[in-house]
This record gives structure tokens, sequence and C-alpha cells, in this order.
């Protein structure tokens, strides 16, 4: 478990210097546009480019990023972000994503959070946004597991195959009885995902640094 752990624990939001943990409105919004980029159609470092742009140009509000405005998101901070594809179309997405989360729930997560009854709601409210779909509210919420007391989602096909490759039945059991200090279950979540994800999808189970501990091989 430590080695697992150490090797991928790193959460996505930390890997990016976003502060979940704090429960800012600030840092909730720059992970979910982080979220919106990493469950696009693109590959997984594009999306980070992405994001380090919108960082560079001190686009990380929906205020900023509707001053900004559609030309400046393109010609900028997805060419910078390795847009190839998609570019018009994620441009015009985020600046209607800001504009609703700003006229409905005053730029605010946490009021998003907060008005929503429960897990089901809360899910509703965020895929009534324009271009998220269930992929990217899994990734937003996932990590926000413990943060938000209504974000619970269901681990994602890649966690449950690692899972079930490590021998893992019950991850929220599983976690309970080996949890090591200094980290979470979002670490553990994270772990799994990216070993199944990069190793167990692609049966890559050779290089797998835990195939000693593959039920696979």
């Amino acid at each position: 478990m430590e080695e697992l752990l150490k090797l991928f624990g790193k959460t996505y939001s930390e890997e990016l210097g976003i502060d979940l943990k704090s429960k800012k409105s600030s840092e909730l919004f720059k992970w979910f546009i982080a979220s919106i980029l990493f469950g696009a159609r693109i590959s997984e470092t594009i999306a980070k480019h992405t994001y380090q742009a919108l960082e560079k140009y001190k686009l990380l509000s929906p205020q900023a990023i509707i001053k900004a405005g559609w030309k400046f998101l393109v010609t900028h901070v997805m060419a910078e972000g390795g847009y190839v594809r998609y570019d018009e179309k994620t441009s015009t997405m985020l600046l209607d994503i800001c504009e609703k989360l700003l006229n409905e729930y005053n730029g605010d997560l946490n009021r998003l959070h907060d008005m929503a009854s429960n897990y089901d709601d809360l899910e509703q409210r965020l895929i009534a946004f324009k271009g998220i779909g269930p992929v990217t509210v899994n990734i937003f919420l996932r990590e926000l597991r413990g943060i938000w007391k209504k974000a619970n989602p269901p681990f994602c096909d890649f966690v449950m195959l690692a899972a079930k490759y490590l021998g893992v039945k019950d991850i929220n059991k599983y976690w309970q009885k080996h949890k090591v200090k200094g980290y979470k279950l979002v670490n553990f979540e994270a772990a799994l995902l990216r070993v199944g994800k990069d190793y167990c999808h692609k049966n890559k189970y050779d290089v797998c640094p835990l195939k000693a501990n593959c039920l696979k091989k």
C-alpha cells in the first residue's frame, strides 16, 4: 500500500498546485476548469498544458475568463495548450460555463454544493452546465471526496480494474483497514486510477511497478 501511494498517490489537483483542502471558492473553480479539460477529448498532457496557459494569463476565475473573451482563449490559451481540434468549441463552452456559474451561483461552486439536496442533485446541477457529462463530473467530484459532504461519486472503471487485479474487493473497507498516515482515500483512488489507466487497461503488466502484487500476471 505504501509503495502504491508513494508512486502514484498524488492527486491531479495537487499536481497542478490546487489546494482543494482549503475549500476556497477560488481553488474549487480552478479544479472545476481543470476537470473540464481532463474530461475533454484531448490527452492528459494537453489538458495540463492548457490549464497552465490559463494560469499563465491569470484566467482562473469566471470573471477573468469572460473578460478575456473567445478570441483570446482560442488564439492564446488553446494554442499554447496544444489544441489542434475542439479549440473553438472548448473556448465557447468555457465562456458559457462561467456565465452560468455567475448567473446561477454567484460564481461560487460552494454555493452550488450547498444548494444541492443530495449527491444525485449535485451531479445533475453539474451536468446542467453546457458540455459537462458524467466523466467530467466524476473527475471533478472524486477529488472532493471527504471535502464536500455530498461528493461521493462511484469509483470509475480504471479504479475498479486496478483494484480487481490487486485483489482489492471493497475499496472503502480496504482503505479503512490498510490506511497510511499522511494519505487519504482520494490518494488511494488516484493511485488506483493511474495504475488502471496506464498499466492494467493497456495490458502493460510486465512493466508495472506493482507486478509482484498483480493477480493478472
